[in-house]
């Protein structure tokens, strides 16, 4: 377009030079009019991008409208949310702090338990050698205290124990006082070299003894229990007190429910019965089915430890006579 101009404008100067004005005039006007029509096109155009601009900018405010709002609306949805979550977890760890103060609140009493129970064990029973350590896989000293004092208020002639160790150094330490006999079976033979190596450390040798006993497989309600070999029992009769703190629970579900359906013809026509780790599952269940399906048995109560005491009466049918 340029090009065209300048060629006209090229020829309206010769034109003139040369002479011939009307041509030149003529040449001038159509320069005129182009230049006016490249003006109104150019203006045109100019007008068409303004408004072009100003859509533009509209449609970019109204996104941008749109897009602040929706940011303005996640940002207060995050606040409100982050809000709900901050209360949730100001609650949550208030109650744990609660919780955590209330469990050290009840170890402390528990320790303050057990100490207060060692105390009296070793004020009642002061023993001639180094004692062995209780709590663990052992009797607490709570557990240990109530037993102790079931033997002395019940004074048993023969006490029958399932699991040596810990309990049978003090148990022969209440017996020896009173002319009573320990039996205690294990099914470990270490453990229990290492049960009579205390016995004879604190001279309670002729009041206690323990005895090997290996697990066998013994058959009840169509199942296959492995319990103590019961030829190590071919002796024991009238048994005024039995603890039950044995077999293991790792050696098989359900380890201790043997225990009264072999035992309680050796039981005595009167019977004290205390079945250790009563909390645990198995050993709830294998309690209630005893007290259940076993004549003369019956709970005592709640224990102070984490033992049951049982009594036991023999049930004696009168026959009808002929």
């Amino acid at each position: 377009m340029l090009a065209a101009a300048a060629l006209l404008g090229l020829a309206v100067v010769g034109s003139a030079l040369t002479g011939h004005f009307g041509l030149a005039l003529t040449l001038l006007g159509v320069f005129l009019a182009g230049t006016v029509a490249g003006l109104l096109f150019v203006l045109h155009r100019l007008t068409q991008l303004f408004a072009l601009q100003r859509t533009h900018q509209r449609d970019v405010r109204q996104v941008l409208d749109h897009t602040q709002r929706r940011v303005l609306g996640a940002v207060e949805e995050m606040l409100l949310s982050a809000g709900d979550r901050h209360r949730e977890l100001t609650d949550k760890l208030a109650a744990q702090q609660k919780a955590a103060a209330n469990g050290t609140d009840r170890l402390l009493r528990a320790q303050t338990a057990e100490v207060e129970a060692l105390f009296q064990l070793f004020d009642g029973f002061p023993p001639r050698a180094p004692m062995p350590s209780s709590g663990g896989f052992a009797l607490n000293p709570t557990d240990l205290l109530d037993l102790v004092h079931l033997v002395r208020t019940r004074k048993p002639k023969l006490v029958l124990e399932l699991g040596s160790g810990t309990s049978t150094v003090w148990l022969a330490y209440a017996l020896e006082k009173l002319g009573g006999r320990l039996v205690s079976l294990d099914h470990d033979p270490g453990y229990a070299e290492k049960t009579r190596a205390m016995l004879a450390a604190h001279g309670l040798t002729e009041v206690a003894e323990v005895r090997d006993a290996p697990l066998r497989p013994v058959l009840l309600d169509g199942r296959s229990f492995p319990w103590y070999d019961t030829d190590a029992l071919a002796d024991v009769r009238a048994v005024d007190l039995l603890l039950i703190d044995g077999p293991p629970e790792k050696t098989g579900p359900d380890a201790r429910y043997p225990a009264m359906r072999v035992l309680e013809d050796k039981l005595a026509d009167a019977a004290t019965v205390v079945f250790d780790d009563a909390h645990r599952h198995d050993e709830q269940q294998a309690l209630r089915k005893w007290v259940e399906t076993i004549e003369g048995l019956t709970e005592e109560g709640e224990a102070p430890g984490r033992h049951a005491v049982l009594s036991y009466r023999r049930v004696v049918r009168q026959l009808a006579p002929q």
